[in-house]
């Protein structure tokens, strides 16, 4: 099919052939992923959208693309309008539009394995009230007309060593099997690729940026587990690391073998699985028990070994971008870089490390307009050439044994004016704030946010995006359940506590649509702070990411004497640490950046 416009009308004929009125198509997996294999591209390949989050829904007539703020320019310009409306959340939701564009009596299609549960029972009942139905597909029609639609990854599971892990996967078994013991339940079903990952100890191929397995288990109350993952992706070296109590099946067994908790209490987590696993639990007579995965806070707050190994890739990762930064200082006013280029340039700094698994996303190198796009992704057709005038934004991590990176730069290509050194002061006085924040336990993020955008809401400006998510071990890039957002933001809110170990990113921003973005972005860890004279342990963050922030761009009558402190004190601890891995001329650039700045 040569076009999305073709495309569509295909879809619309298949669903006439399933008898079926309208459909949703989410942008997600059989495991609720963020970021998917190929394979599940849907949304993708039907309209043109190449965000990371989105739904679209095809009626007779009409049909919708559903994103956040994240993505209103993108969307814009990938998809056509000609056949596509667009429309945003959270403030209009899926199930809403639906309510409000069907006729009476329609039969509106789901896949029972790309949604989840409460999502089913919302729109279930918002199509209810106008006298239209919720109709389960034993057949995608997506997959039904998709007629290159790529194959699984076949790529083999990886043992993570202990000694990146910290806890042995025996380890993380018994604890969960701890946790059924307290819940009085049987077992627990982990959809979860990362939980999957984490609590086994290894690692897979079969998500580009993301080293996950595609794979199901269930962990039972004595300790043994049950891991469902294509028998073509195992190893002897696996196969001897998870020993004789993790039994190993075919992935397409784990649908029959949620028939066989008849008489049952399994624990499933309704965030994290889709609707089909605790449906098919109670088709078999088996009690669901609507609990979080165990694994999700475990895995988010990282054990010293963790800890200690993000360190090492932040001064790892923080010195090939050093060498990117200085690189591109000098190309870029060439004018003969584009934004494809200088991508592949940061990957090839980070690849020279020698010990590169993967990059930890696509970079978004953005460069004038496309900069004021917050997750641009370029593209042979969209790449600019790199430009004097312009601000290059740089956002990029990568993926280590120890570690998962994910930092963001801005680099003047000539002189900066002054309306972009106002704009970039005011985002790194509310990432300074953020960095020195200091709160009692129980804080969420939400509560935090505020200090990341105040001093841009001080001169009528804001930015569309959360302020700070999650990163994993050597997994997801952007990692539950912690997260730094307006409560109104897609998953904002209601917030989880912050805990000690656990690391978020701080990134505020600014974005002058079609002429250039910012972004300062470095990963903080949790920590107990204890104040003198104070009577409570409080909370506060230390910054993990050590890369220069850009000195030419910085107003410093703009900033208070506390601000300049810290950024001066940062910046001596990049110059000490990453001046002892470069040398030459990238140390004598560091050494340049990283000098004091007076107050003017």
């Amino acid at each position: 099919m040569s076009t999305y416009t073709d495309r569509l009308a295909a879809l619309r004929d298949q669903l006439a052939r399933q008898q079926l009125d309208g459909f949703v198509v989410p942008l997600t997996d059989e495991h609720m992923s963020e970021y998917v294999g190929a394979y599940a591209q849907r949304l993708a390949w039907l309209t043109g959208f190449q965000g990371s989050a989105g739904t679209a829904v095809v009626l007779p007539a009409e049909a919708a693309i559903f994103t956040d703020g994240r993505y209103t320019l993108q969307v814009r310009q990938q998809v056509s309008a000609d056949d596509w409306q667009f429309v945003g959340v959270p403030e209009t939701s899926v199930s809403g539009w639906l309510a409000g564009h069907v006729k009476q009596d329609a039969r509106i299609g789901y896949d029972p394995w790309l949604h989840t549960r409460a999502w089913v029972d919302e729109a279930s009942k918002a199509l209810a009230a106008v006298g239209a139905t919720l109709v389960p597909v034993d057949t995608n029609p997506v997959d039904a007309i998709w007629p290159d639609q790529p194959q699984r990854s076949d790529a083999k599971l990886a043992v993570h060593d202990d000694r990146h892990a910290g806890r042995s996967s025996g380890e993380k078994r018994a604890a969960v099997a701890d946790w059924l013991g307290e819940q009085k339940a049987d077992a627990v079903v982990l959809a979860a690729l990362e939980s999957i990952a984490w609590v086994f100890n290894v690692r897979g191929g079969d998500v580009s940026r993301t080293p996950v397995a595609l794979s199901y288990a269930i962990v039972n109350a004595d300790g043994t587990a049950d891991l469902f993952v294509a028998p073509e992706k195992m190893t002897e070296a696996v196969a001897q690391h998870l020993g004789n109590a993790v039994r190993v099946h075919d992935r397409a067994a784990f649908a029959d073998a949620l028939g066989g908790f008849s008489g049952k209490r399994v624990a499933v987590d309704p965030a994290l699985s889709v609707a089909a696993i605790p449906l098919a639990i109670e088709a078999a007579g088996g009690r669901v028990l609507a609990l979080r995965d165990p694994t999700v806070i475990p895995r988010a707050v990282k054990n010293p070994v963790e800890q200690a190994g993000h360190r090492a890739a932040s001064i790892r990762d923080g010195a090939a971008l050093t060498r990117f930064l200085r690189w591109i200082s000098i190309e870029g006013p060439k004018g003969k870089q584009t934004e494809l280029s200088a991508a592949a340039r940061l990957e090839a700094f980070r690849r020279e490390t020698g010990v590169l698994r993967d990059l930890s996303f696509d970079a978004i190198s953005a460069t004038g307009p496309n900069g004021a796009i917050p997750h641009y992704h370029v593209t042979e057709e969209s790449s600019l050439p790199i430009e004097p005038g312009q601000l290059y934004l740089i956002d990029s991590g990568g993926q280590y044994d120890d570690g998962t990176t994910d930092v963001t730069r801005v680099v003047p290509i000539g002189a900066p004016t002054a309306e972009m050194r106002d704009r970039y002061t005011r985002v790194l006085k509310g990432h300074i704030a953020l960095a020195t924040a200091v709160f009692p336990r129980g804080t969420v993020g939400s509560q935090l946010d505020i200090l990341a955008r105040l001093p841009l809401w001080q001169a009528g400006l804001d930015f569309a995006h959360g302020t700070g998510h999650g990163v994993g071990s050597y997994l997801s890039v952007h990692e539950g359940p912690a997260r730094i957002a307006k409560p109104s933001y897609p998953g904002g809110g209601p917030s989880e506590p912050l805990l000690p170990g656990m690391i978020l990113s701080n990134e505020p921003g600014y974005y002058k649509t079609g002429d250039y973005g910012i972004r300062i972005e470095n990963l903080l860890l949790v920590e107990e702070r204890r104040i003198d004279g104070g009577e409570d342990v409080m909370l506060g963050f230390d910054t993990l990411t050590l890369v220069p922030i850009e000195r030419d761009l910085i107003d410093p009558s703009l900033l208070t004497a506390d601000e300049l402190a810290w950024l001066n004190a940062y910046h001596a601890r990049v110059a000490a640490a990453l001046g002892a891995v470069l040398d030459g001329a990238d140390r004598a650039w560091l050494e340049e950046k990283c000098a004091p700045i007076v107050a003017s």
